[in-house]
């Protein structure tokens, strides 16, 4: 894939392999930057490069540190903004914050919102991401939002390497459409767990809904944070008599002792996509084979250079 005209893309710390990656399917040069920091912590940038009347794409997921490279996205969108860029599009593989989206509880917040607001506010002017944890957050932007989905590169994979007898698994209600829509690509049957949260990265599966007796089971999600639910709902799969127990998911936070819970868990076999860097502890358990790591490079190159060229974003879509 070849970009012409004026575009330029450019990364922060949270995540230059893939960045990288992207340039290599789009032909081009990661732009040039200085990113270090104060002796204090605070972020020091500096663009090393002309980018006056640029299409400029920023290639940032907010994945942990949440904070720290939340903070590095907005410090580099206001940099280009006040650099005289023509565009500036936050290219966001991961954006966090995204589960605080709702009031459903008295006196919390909506970090989602905020988090669109401060983006907004240093002076993006579009957004690509990938898989957000609820589709509503593309509306709490004030600018254009490109919502990618890692099911092409996913779907992809299970047709090159099929379960036999298998059986698509929703862990929760809310994953209820994002499963159905996989297991129709895969040619699939579709189960459901019915799932109470008493508190944050705590679930409790209460039920199984659906036949999985003798099946290889595919648990469907969009992250993975502590491992508790896909962990949980693969011991409720083997109880409700399942065979092999499989899971992918797009976004790899694995944090606190996800990596131990995984390992001590029934699935057999764990699919990501590389929208976050594998932590150390990961790149282990996909040394021996139990994770594996697809890249979802090519479509943000697809996403960026639709953007750039002004054609159709949807087409990525499967």
């Amino acid at each position: 894939m070849s970009v012409t005209g004026n575009i330029k893309v450019f990364a922060g710390n949270a995540h230059k392999l893939l960045a990288e990656e992207i340039c290599r399917h789009l032909s081009c040069d990661l732009g040039k930057v200085s990113t270090d920091r104060f002796s204090d912590g605070e972020f020091n940038f500096q663009i090393g490069e002309n980018v006056r009347g640029t299409d400029v794409f920023i290639i940032q997921p907010t994945c942990p540190p949440t904070d720290q490279n939340l903070m590095e996205l907005l410090i580099m969108i206001d940099t280009f903004v006040r650099a005289s860029a023509e565009r500036v599009t936050a290219v966001i593989p991961y954006f966090g914050y995204a589960r605080s989206d709702k009031k459903d509880r008295p006196r919390v917040p909506i970090a989602a919102k905020l988090v669109s607001n401060l983006i907004t506010t240093a002076g993006a002017h579009r957004i690509l991401t990938v898989d957000l944890h609820a589709s509503q957050i593309q509306g709490f932007f004030d600018i254009p939002v490109d919502h990618l989905y890692a099911a092409p590169v996913i779907v992809n994979y299970f047709q090159n390497n099929p379960i036999e007898n298998s059986i698509v698994v929703a862990p929760d209600t809310g994953g209820a459409e994002r499963a159905r829509a996989y297991a129709k690509r895969l040619n699939t049957g579709l189960a459901l767990c019915d799932k109470r949260r008493e508190k944050a990265n705590v679930a409790e599966v209460m039920n199984i809904v659906g036949d999985v007796v003798g099946k290889n089971c595919l648990i469907i999600d969009d992250m993975c944070d502590t491992g508790g639910t896909i962990c949980k709902v693969a011991e409720a799969l083997k109880k409700a008599g399942a065979n092999e127990i499989y899971a992918c998911f797009s976004h790899a936070v694995l944090s606190g002792n996800a990596i131990e819970n995984i390992a001590n868990s029934h699935i057999k076999k764990v699919i990501v996509t590389n929208t976050i860097p594998l932590c150390e502890k990961g790149r282990r358990l996909e040394d021996e084979g139990r994770i594996e790591v697809l890249s979802i490079g090519n479509l943000l190159a697809k996403g960026i250079k639709s953007i750039h060229d002004e054609t159709s974003v949807s087409s990525l879509f499967i």
